[in-house]
């Protein structure tokens, strides 16, 4: 069983049906069927060995999500190669990098841009052969580049190399929060089972459709959002852009759909500020609605089924405060997937209580991903649910979790030293995550091993339940918690400047100068007041004493930030070193 045999399979079954849709600008969104799917398939995989692509060889894929990104991985795979995908928000020096480690013979890019970054580096990658482009160019074409349309036409052999299930299907690059990226080296066997765990636990059929925006060059979106749905039947609609969720949502009304967490913090922040901005009697009849559904929502987690009263009162909360947020994801949405970073507790609840189910799993680019998750049969939210059938899971005597199983990565491509420190002789994947598994079998994210900070007193401090509790302040956009070596925790606070402007000219601060603003003695302590509020369930030495407030928001741009949005918090800690050193004077 290789991906290429389930792939063929799903064509065959499911033959007319929709498996794409894409929105051409200014029109509405066309399918694409099984059918002419797989015949897609076959012509790029013709082309791609007209232009000598062999059995190993390495396909690169520089797009954004796109129907030519789900033909060049199938027909990449078809040909027996190995497809390479990167981050459409990759530098070209980054991309660079991915070619050169993993010798790449062709590169696929979605447009000129793209086009423009690896023309720059193209010279300095000497196994690069080939770029394909999927846009038309409308002036001359730069040699050694093809169009993609010009690819499917090429007169090449029939392929169908006899793929193993034990070789490599993909080589993804890791968004390296520290040093450069290493090349996790995932089978089509690693595949296959994760596609059959998952598929055994959640149910996806002909009848779904899902709205595809996060990266597919990201495993999480790989994984649920293309081999999953496609090995069952489902439609999968791309999104424009991540700017254009919100309207393709409405237009697409997904039955499932994945995203990580920051999507739905985005919309409860939104609803909340919606609701602040209303009269007194809305946000009156908003807070009932909320008190009702998340009485619903306790019942249920309960295994209790709600009183006919609830119900009742349900129903009512349901038109008068719970309808617009459905019908803003299509009204049809049977589930949220949530995955790639650790989803507030509050955030699943409030959706909950809203009618709305946000099932959050965990895995890694090195297991496939998924390792753990919750499902409609079984979920507990903070959790990220129990281990998914066929692997093992323990927790290792430093609360480090451990996996081992068909799912676990082949290694690390050229990098065996790097291999050989994660996989141990037994077998077990080391995650670098800290966990526990509860008494019902879920595990629980703690932290990572990395990034725990080891206060001057030796008290150990996870960041990470700190940084989540304190993110869902109405005041604070991002932070990231510092203190290694030192008496006590401090805080990098990007605030939310809407939301403190407002505070502040309600209070008489001047909101004209952003940095006076940031640094007027009145907002310190309003800022102050709510850290010690929302941290009164975390012991002394957890508390955060001091903070920072800076002008300009963590970014990718910046190298803060890698393309799954976690932070780089060794980059972070060095350009504002000045101002954690200012927060800890008696150092100095």
């Amino acid at each position: 069983m290789t991906l290429i045999s389930m792939f063929e399979e799903a064509i065959q079954h499911y033959g007319n049906r929709p498996a794409l849709a894409r929105k051409p600008k200014g029109g509405t969104y066309q399918d694409i069927s099984y059918t002419e799917f797989g015949e897609s398939v076959d012509a790029f995989s013709k082309g791609l060995s007209a232009l000598g692509v062999q059995k190993d060889d390495r396909v690169a894929i520089l797009s954004e999500n796109c129907p030519e990104w789900a033909i060049t991985d199938f027909g990449t795979l078809k040909t027996g190669a190995v497809t390479v995908p990167m981050f459409s928000t990759l530098t070209a020096a980054q991309v660079g990098y991915i070619l050169k480690d993993s010798g790449a013979k062709i590169i696929c890019v979605s447009t000129e841009k793209q086009l423009e970054k690896v023309a720059s580096i193209r010279d300095e990658v000497p196994t690069l052969e080939q770029i394909i482009i999927f846009d038309s160019i409308e002036d001359e074409i730069p040699e050694g580049v093809t169009e993609f349309a010009t690819v499917c036409e090429l007169d090449g052999e029939e392929t169908d190399a006899a793929a193993n299930e034990d070789d490599i299907a993909t080589i993804i690059y890791t968004s390296g929060t520290t040093g450069n990226p290493k090349g996790v080296m995932l089978t089509h066997a690693n595949f296959i089972s994760n596609v059959e765990a998952c598929k055994s636990l959640i149910d996806v059929s002909e009848t779904d459709v899902l709205l595809s925006f996060l990266p597919l060059s990201h495993v999480f979106e790989r994984l649920g959002g293309h081999y999953v749905p496609l090995f069952s039947g489902a439609k999968i609609a791309y999104a424009e852009s991540t700017f254009t969720v919100a309207q393709n949502m409405k237009e697409i009304a997904p039955t499932v759909m994945l995203s990580v967490p920051r999507l739905y913090e985005t919309m409860h922040e939104r609803i909340l500020r919606a609701v602040q901005e209303g009269s007194p009697l809305k946000q009156k009849i908003f807070h009932w609605g909320v008190s009702v559904g998340s009485s619903v929502s306790s019942a249920i987690q309960q295994g209790k089924k709600p009183s006919a009263i609830l119900r009742l009162q349900q129903s009512i909360a349901d038109k008068l405060v719970f309808a617009k947020l459905k019908e803003a994801t299509g009204g049809r949405l049977r589930f949220f997937v949530s995955g790639g970073a650790a989803l507030p507790q509050s955030i699943a609840e409030f959706f909950h209580a809203a009618g709305i189910l946000i099932l959050e799993g965990y895995g890694l680019t090195e297991t496939s991903p998924v390792i753990s998750m919750n499902h409609p049969g079984k979920w507990k939210f903070g959790t990220v649910g129990a281990q998914v059938p066929g692997i093992e899971v323990q927790i290792a005597e430093d609360g480090e979790i451990l996996t081992r199983g068909p799912h676990v990565m082949k290694g690390y491509f050229n990098n065996e030293a790097a291999t050989a420190e994660v996989i141990d002789k037994d077998g077990w994947f080391h995650t670098g995550d800290i966990g526990i598994i509860d008494e019902d079998g879920f595990v629980k994210i703690t932290d990572r091993k990395k990034n725990i900070i080891v206060l001057s007193n030796g008290k150990n401090v996870a960041p990470q339940p700190i940084e989540s509790e304190l993110v869902r302040s109405p005041f604070i956009s991002q932070i990231m918690v510092v203190g290694s070596e030192r008496k006590n925790l401090a805080a990098l606070i990007v605030p939310n400047f809407d939301a403190l402007k407002a505070w502040a000219s309600e209070n008489s601060v001047d909101t004209t100068d952003l940095p006076a603003m940031l640094q007027a003695r009145e907002v310190k302590q309003h800022l102050q007041s709510e850290i010690r509020s929302r941290l009164t369930d975390f012991a002394d030495f957890e508390q955060v004493r001091r903070f920072a407030l800076l002008e300009k928001e963590f970014s990718q741009e910046a190298d803060e930030m890698t393309p799954t949005l976690k932070l780089k918090r060794n980059v972070i800690t060095e350009r504002y070193s000045d101002a954690i050193e200012q927060m800890y004077p008696e150092d100095s």
